[in-house]
């Protein structure tokens, strides 16, 4: 079931909404973070279908030029007592910066950031659709969502970083990182690098990846990777595996 969830008054942020399934009891929320160019449509598959694993999916825009409106948005969907815990922040691109942010500040339960972008060698393509699909998605239904979408900025990979989201920290947090192997945005080693030893996050390399690994070709995959994380997170902070390989 979709619906649209009327941002609250100190707002000015829209968010999209995508409920469990009716009869069916709510696992937790997911509060999710676009990134550059993206609007809240380009996650409607993410949200149909976390959704039908029934957790709550709370989609919220972010502009670069203020990303205060965001972090309001957040901060009350956060407050809000009728969406279910666990919270979950959940980023792409500059939004995955904005979670590692927002996670610092309380009622975050854990986070996970999806082609987190970072300073770094590799360059943005700026001007060329083509150039900036081809680094976006192989997925051609993805291609179409966001060719076709009128609130879709084209070129938004070359905007620069803004300045909060430059120097990020490592959430102290249960974290789950997903980045593509082809990312040509942020290279996966780059990200790898910046994790470091952190004992709390799991990071997974989604082979043949692009930039934004929630919605590429694996995007199925990536999303049961989300949803295997989401169930260890219920059976604690320190992420117990629910399903082991014996002879690895």
């Amino acid at each position: 079931m979709t619906s649209t969830v009327t941002p609250p008054a100190s707002a000015t942020s829209p968010a999209l909404a995508w409920d469990e399934p009716p009869g069916v009891a709510a696992r937790g929320t997911l509060v999710v973070l676009v990134g550059r160019g993206e609007s809240p449509t380009a996650y409607s598959r993410f949200g149909r279908r976390l959704s039908a694993d029934a957790y709550r999916v709370r989609v919220v825009d972010v502009d670069l030029d203020d990303l205060s409106a965001a972090g309001d948005v957040v901060r009350d969907l956060l407050a809000d007592d009728t969406l279910p815990a666990p919270k979950v922040l959940v980023g792409a691109d500059t939004g995955a910066g904005l979670a590692t942010v927002l996670a610092g500040e309380g009622d975050v339960d854990a986070v996970v950031l999806a082609g987190l972008a970072l300073p770094g060698p590799a360059p943005a393509p700026v001007g060329d659709w083509d150039a900036e699909l081809e680094a976006r998605t192989a997925c051609p239904a993805h291609r179409r969502v966001i060719s076709e979408d009128p609130a879709f900025e084209r070129g938004g990979l070359g905007r620069e970083l803004p300045a909060q989201l430059r120097d990020l920290a490592v959430p102290g947090l249960p974290t789950l990182v997903l980045h593509g192997s082809e990312d040509s945005v942020a290279s996966a080693e780059t990200v790898l690098e910046w994790i470091g030893e952190a004992e709390q996050v799991r990071a997974r390399i989604v082979v043949g990846g692009r930039h934004d690994v929630l919605n590429d070709v694996s995007h199925r995959s990536v999303a049961a990777t989300v949803v295997l994380f989401l169930e260890s997170l219920k059976l604690g902070a320190d992420l117990p595996a629910i399903v082991r390989d014996v002879r690895g």
